[in-house]
């Protein structure tokens, strides 16, 4: 992020700002499916098989509808 933040202040090539927004957006996305893959397979269980269904189903539903905004 300081690399773009540097980028934009040095008035760089519009096009190389994209691509740089780009890279740092494909990188976020990869970082979060993973943070998701661990949730759904450790806490998310183990609320279904405790007394928080509940609660995992919220938070699951409230990720998808984050997913869906984008």
């Amino acid at each position: 992020m300081r690399g773009l933040q540097k980028m934009v202040a040095e008035d760089q090539y519009c096009i190389d700002v994209i691509t740089q927004t780009s890279a740092i957006r494909n990188s976020l996305s990869s970082v979060e499916e993973k943070m998701l893959k661990s949730h759904l397979s450790t806490c998310v269980v183990k609320q279904m098989q405790g007394k928080n269904k509940n609660q995992a189903i919220a938070e699951v539903l409230s990720v998808y509808k984050l997913a869906k905004r984008k």
